[in-house]
């Protein structure tokens, strides 16, 4: 069931829809026999009876209406109101919110009597300012608010709510945002922490899912052993993954001692094996390796050669060379120790395989050594304590950063008009400013226009936002 289908009129509703649309028969009003959305009637029975301690007592004017239904309401509007006044608050049929079983229609209860007629409600319009603000925590919006005309296509409805999810609705809230809004612009960054026998991919799949939001990647894969810092970009900030990858990265890894596998991590099959019966100097080892060196990427990587990932040639046995790439061990300590393995905490450059650190450490002193836990605790600037779990986001127990927070460390230059069109047709400006490397360029009402780079004596287009 998709919660935050979205139904307007340039988005009519699909007759595949209704094959999904689970109602629920309840009474309006009137007591009248209606039908609303499984789930959507669970929280509105919720939201009336937290409304009814807090004094205010509400029920159900319109819920789902059929095709059919649609048509009749438009006709009887059109002849109690006229056409102009049913085409500025009826919606075309297949436009109206009303066939997903997700929208209400509320009536309020004023001095024992309960409203229904369109301009009462209005003039106790208060009593609908009292009830919006606790719409999100029940998983409702209000569907067509004031002053979003010209986004939503209707006139202000303060009696109008829609289901969406409380997720997706408190997001919403915080940001006043319409649907619309929210599944075209909305963007940010959020911290995971990952868990362990997942993948980067699973991450992504199951906070798209709880957003309702499709547009979202993930910046510096884990592996499934891995846990910890998984940044993911939502919407516009998709476009940010390279900046954001480019940071280094800190991890804390265990080691076991005695074996080498496919894999480089003890996920893999056994290639090679003996008992290590030297005393290993685990400081001076890592010291060793507190420096710049050529290393060999993993043959079960997603790096690319030939146009074919890494780990696509080792599931088919096909040999390839495997490539090298400059890499740096900026900070690298010892954190524990015992006879069959041993524990470090490191600081790498982008592109850094922990994996194949551990198993070049393995190979400097003629012994194996394979990964057997991982944790990334730090990404750039985002640590491992402001990460959030999965189930904390189900929770909704969490906080998205915007694009400006993601980008706070970053010099800003604010244009004025002349500026601020030549940026938004990703003209080069001239370099007047003094910027070194990367600027974020904003106009006067502090939107964020484009990330520009300097050239010489220019800056040019990085990322447009």
């Amino acid at each position: 069931m998709n919660y935050l289908v979205l139904v307007n009129k340039e988005n009519k509703i699909k007759n595949h829809y209704f094959k999904t649309l689970e109602l629920q028969d309840t009474f309006d009003v009137l007591e009248e026999k209606i039908q609303v959305e499984k789930k959507t009637l669970t929280s509105y029975i919720k939201l009336k009876k937290f409304l009814k301690d807090q004094g205010v007592v509400i029920a159900i004017d319109s819920s789902y209406r059929s095709l059919e239904e649609q048509r009749a309401i438009i006709n009887k509007f059109e002849v109690k109101y006229g056409s102009e006044y049913a085409k500025k608050y009826v919606a075309p049929i297949k436009s109206s919110e009303h066939h997903t079983g997700l929208a209400i229609d509320l009536s309020i209860q004023v001095n024992g009597k309960f409203l229904i007629e369109n301009n009462e409600l209005m003039t106790h319009e208060d009593i609908f300012l009292k009830i919006h603000p606790y719409l999100h925590n029940f998983g409702f919006i209000l569907r067509y608010p004031k002053g979003k005309e010209k986004i939503t296509g209707y006139f202000y409805e303060p009696w109008h709510i829609r289901y969406v999810g409380v997720i997706p609705a408190t997001i919403m809230y915080q940001n006043n945002l319409t649907l619309e809004e929210y599944l075209t612009s909305y963007s940010g960054v959020l911290v995971v922490n990952k868990e362990k026998n997942m993948t980067s991919r699973d991450v992504v799949n199951q906070v798209s899912h709880l957003l309702g939001i499709k547009k979202i990647g993930h910046t510096g894969t884990l592996d499934p052993i891995a846990e910890g810092v998984l940044v993911l970009t939502i919407g516009k900030a998709t476009k940010l993954g390279e900046i954001l990858t480019a940071y280094s990265k800190e991890y804390i890894s265990s080691v076991e001692i005695g074996k080498l596998t496919d894999t480089l991590d003890i996920t893999g099959k056994v290639l090679k094996e003996k008992e290590c019966h030297k005393k290993i100097n685990y400081r001076k080892l890592l010291e060793s390796f507190h420096k710049t060196y050529m290393q060999e990427v993993p043959i079960y990587s997603a790096v690319k050669v030939k146009g074919k990932k890494l780990y696509e040639y080792a599931r088919e046995g096909i040999d390839i060379e495997l490539p090298k790439k400059e890499v740096t061990i900026k900070e690298i300590e010892l954190l524990d120790k015992d006879e069959k393995s041993f524990k470090f905490r490191c600081l790498v450059s982008k592109g850094t395989y922990i994996r194949s650190l551990i198993r070049d450490m393995g190979q400097s002193i003629d012994e194996y050594f394979s990964m057997s836990e991982l944790v990334r605790t730090q990404q750039g600037k985002f640590s491992i304590s402001n990460a959030y779990t999965i189930e904390q986001i189900r929770s909704n127990q969490f906080q998205i950063l915007s694009i400006k927070e993601a980008l706070a460390e970053y010099p800003s230059l604010v244009v004025e008009l002349d500026l601020e069109k030549k940026v938004k047709n990703g003209c080069r400006i001239s370099n007047d400013y003094g910027i070194g490397n990367k600027v974020v360029i904003k106009n006067n009402h502090d939107k964020i226009l484009a990330i520009y780079q300097a050239e010489k004596s220019e800056l040019k287009p990085y990322k447009m936002l």
